[in-house]
Formats: C-alpha cells, structure tokens, sequence
C-alpha cells in the first residue's frame, strides 16, 4: 500500500477522476428523472458475539443532497441518536462505525432525530422548491425539483428503519417509503456484481474518501457512485416502495394558506370540510388521496414546530385514523 501511495505521489498512477473526459460537468447521456438525491446510509447497533439479536437500533442518522445536474453535495445532515433497547455499544460497534459511547450518550433518541430530520427536509423544500414522488416516468417540466432517496440495498429503510419505527410506536414520514437501491440499480446498469460499496467504487475508478462504516462518510461516497453512474448514463428509478399505492404529492401541498396557518380555511376551500379527520372519513376520497392528506399532516407538524404551535393531538389523530382504517 505504502508503495502505491508513493507510485501515486510520484505521478507514476494517476487516479482516476469523476470528471467527465470533455470537461463539461454535470452533462448525463440521460436526461434523469430526478433533480435532487438524498442519500442516507444509517450505522446501528451490532455485535459479534455470535448470538442472534433481532432489534438493531439507528445510532447515527445521516443524509446528503445531490444534485444531479452537477454533482454538488448541497446539503447535509447527520444526528447522533440514542439507542434505548440495548444503551451500551458493544466493543464490536464502536471499532467497527467508530462511534463513541458518549456521542450516542449526548444523542438524541430516534422520536426527536425524526423530526429534527423533517424540520432539515422542510427547509430545502423551501430553498430549492422540492417534492418527492414514485411512479415518475417522465422529467418535470415544471419548476418544481423532484426528488427521491437514495440507499446502498433496501436495509436502511425497508428493514433497519422501517421495523424501529414499528417497535418503537414511532410514525415514520411517508416520504421515507420509497427509494433507489443504487446497490441494484448498479448491478443492473453494470451488469456486474458488486463487492460492496468501497469495491463497486473502486470498480468504477474512485477511491473511497473517509472512514469506512462512517454514516456521513458512506453517505457521501453513495453520492459520489450515484454521479458517477448518472455522468455514465444511468437513469436513477425508484425501485422499491412500500406505499400499497402511487404517491404522487398534489399540487396544494405547499399552498399559502399553510404557510398563513389557516388550515381550517384551507380545507373547507378544497374539501368541503374543516378538519383531517372528517376529511379522511368522506367516502369520495381515495386512497391515494388519503396518502396524500397525510403527507399534508406531516407538513403540518413541520409548520407546527418551526411557528411554536401545538397540533399534537390533530397530527397523532389523524395519523391513527389513516393507519387504522384506509390502509
């Protein structure tokens, strides 16, 4: 290795540069569906004491915005979160992620990460006019920016997240339901399989910057094999979800009447109706409206939190009518 680095040094192997041969950054060969990635890839709990243990919890929790057009990480987040089933990492865990027993001490537990999360979502909505969609076959036309997650496998959110948020009795967004397994999506567009992430990286000629099994880190790096993959040609799909319908966000999701917080008004205006409650119960509305409502019940407690009200109670009501009786 010392010797390789020395070669590299020396100018006698040149690395191999995401760039684009041509210089002109940002140009895909295909036009993407999305204009904005979020990447996540979550560190949890783990051992190595050959027992079998069933409830790995999130203990770093983070996120980066590619944009697809040039490549730029615009934004990111990360949380330290607290794990409550098993508190004390394992020797194992922190060699492993290296994450320090007094950072998850100093964490927050996963309710308070969530929505600290969606108050991170909510602002670059705002700044850079975003929405999440599936089904998307065709690029927007329109000002608003698409968006869609992104994830190395389906375990961070069809399995890690998903089944905490389960035991936990913890409503997670609507928007975390759907996702590009870019671990799939590589090995259908390279047709080969890759051996990991830092391998599939090496594969296409990047070399892995940071720690390995670092959240954030690793989160960056999926990034930086999503551009790549993007500058090569390929198009980002989403490919699992488990919404049991298309979620498509209406038009009226971000009206100004719920930024003025008249959301009464705003109902009654749409609806007919003055509360989500009654709304959701309306024999008319479908199901895909329904997903839709709750997602606007989501931008609620966004709205809620940033303005200091308390719509608790209306947000968990509305939460547990949809749960229990539309899907």
């Amino acid at each position: 290795m010392a010797t390789k680095r020395l070669a590299r040094q020396l100018g006698l192997i040149r690395r191999k540069s995401i760039a684009p041969a041509n210089g002109n950054l940002g140009r895909s060969k295909s036009k993407q569906l999305f204009d904005y990635l979020i990447v996540i890839d979550f560190e949890s709990t783990c051992w190595n004491d050959g027992k079998r243990h069933h409830s790995q919890e999130i203990i770093e929790f983070p996120a980066v915005l590619l944009n697809t057009a040039t490549g730029q990480i615009e934004s990111e987040f990360q949380a330290y979160v607290q794990p409550q089933e098993h508190p004390i990492l394992s020797e194992f865990c922190m060699e492993l992620t290296g994450i320090k027993q007094a950072q998850v001490d100093e964490g927050v537990p996963l309710k308070i990460c969530l929505s600290q999360f969606c108050k991170w979502i909510h602002k670059i909505q705002q700044q850079k006019n975003i929405i999440f969609a599936t089904g998307v076959s065709e690029p927007s036309t329109s000002e608003v920016k698409l968006c869609a997650f992104v994830t190395w496998s389906d375990w961070d959110l069809g399995v890690c997240l998903e089944y905490e948020c389960k035991r936990k009795q913890l409503l997670k967004p609507v928007f975390l339901n759907s996702w590009i397994d870019l671990r799939a999506t590589y090995k259908l567009f390279y047709r080969r399989k890759p051996k990991g992430l830092s391998g599939a990286l090496q594969e296409v000629g990047i070399e892995f910057s940071g720690r390995e099994h670092s959240g954030l880190d690793d989160s960056w790096n999926t990034a930086l094999l999503a551009w790549k993959m993007i500058r090569d040609g390929c198009v980002m799909k989403i490919t699992r979800s488990l919404n049991k319908g298309p979620f498509l966000l209406p038009s009226w999701t971000w009206n100004s009447d719920l930024a003025s917080g008249d959301q009464h008004a705003f109902l009654q205006q749409e609806f007919g109706c003055g509360t989500y409650r009654t709304l959701l119960r309306k024999p008319n509305i479908s199901k895909q409206e329904k997903g839709n409502i709750l997602w606007l019940t989501m931008v609620w407690l966004s709205l809620a939190h940033l303005q200091r009200k308390n719509y608790s109670d209306c947000m968990l009501n509305t939460a547990s009518t949809v749960t229990t009786e539309t899907f």
